[in-house]
């Protein structure tokens, strides 16, 4: 039986350990993030990860 686009994708992500997560957030913050990932040449996704860890790291030394 052949496989769907869908069902090929989603045994992809599982193999490599990534899930979708999705927020709705405010255009300009989102334009934002869209900006500042440019800046840093880095993906998007790769950039919410970075700040996540930095703010956890500084917030752990207040």
């Amino acid at each position: 039986m052949a496989l769907t686009r869908a069902e090929i994708n989603q045994r992809s992500n599982e193999k490599r350990g990534i899930k979708n997560k999705g927020f709705k957030l405010n255009v300009d913050d989102i334009a934002m993030i869209k900006q500042t990932a440019i800046d840093f040449n880095m993906s998007e996704a790769k950039l919410v990860v970075e700040a996540i860890k930095f703010f956890k790291d500084n917030k752990k030394a207040s």
